[in-house]
């Protein structure tokens, strides 16, 4: 081979290298095929297992109003030791008994045109009670309101262990949700591929409880006791299930 053909070969093989490069960046850059989004399908559904109660919570408070914070504060320990010692005579555990609040406050008197007066003090302590025999929720309250409780909120009534009646629950919801999935995808034409995820929200709910503010005797003066009615108590589950829904092919 001459020199000059040597000498050519590499000017030309540059040249086809350089003609070539821009087409094949852009087929490169070019898909061949455009991937197809899968159609998904997104349910929320509600299930819910409704259990009578097995315990009660109620918050049992005193509160004291006097000239100075020690008065106040020895009016509401002698009230609050009492109703304490009722309550764990009526059987009621250590464990379930808990202090849930303590405040001292001063009171005052607003003139006009005038600097605020501090008049008095008040000293407000509360418990928090759960009574696992709920037979026991009606006394309890009669006895520490007989020694001086002045505020109480509840009860509110719930399960111990809820589980059993969640994963009742949680079998509805799920149950549902294959249920309707299948509906709306026969709907559409289509069914379902899989399952893409499931995700629970929710729990126990108990029923709502107005605040109730004891006054001096819960019972009359012929000594008939306060009525606690239990009823039932929901707990519901929450599901966002997805699903991947695929076209239904033509007959075989």
């Amino acid at each position: 081979m001459s020199r000059f053909m040597l000498a050519a070969f590499p000017m030309a093989l540059a040249a086809a290298t350089s003609a070539i490069g821009p087409a094949a960046a852009q087929n490169a850059e070019r898909p061949c095929c455009q991937q197809i989004q899968p159609s998904l399908l997104n349910l929320n559904v509600n299930a819910e297992s409704k259990r009578a109660p097995d315990m009660a919570t109620i918050s049992a408070g005193v509160v004291t109003q006097a000239r100075t914070a020690n008065a106040a504060m020895a009016e509401n320990r002698r009230k609050m030791s009492a109703a304490m010692a009722e309550i764990r005579a009526a059987g009621i555990e250590a464990r379930d008994i808990q202090t849930s609040g303590f405040t001292i406050q001063p009171q005052y008197e607003y003139v006009e045109n005038q600097r605020p007066r501090i008049t008095g003090y008040q000293v407000s302590n509360t418990l928090t009670v759960r009574i696992r025999n709920l037979d026991l929720v009606g006394p309890v309250l009669d006895r520490v309101v007989a020694q001086g409780v002045n505020q109480v909120n509840g009860p509110t009534f719930g399960i111990d262990n809820p589980e059993a009646a969640l994963d009742e629950a949680r079998r509805e919801a799920i149950e549902t949700a294959m249920r309707r999935g299948r509906l709306y995808a026969e709907g559409a034409g289509m069914r379902i591929r899989r399952v893409v995820s499931i995700n629970e929200s929710g729990g126990f709910q108990p029923q709502p409880v107005p605040m109730m503010m004891a006054r001096a005797a819960m019972a009359d003066s012929a000594g008939a006791q306060t009525e606690i009615a239990a009823g039932e108590v929901s707990l519901s589950i929450q599901l966002n299930v997805q699903f991947e829904l695929e076209a239904v092919g033509p007959p075989n």
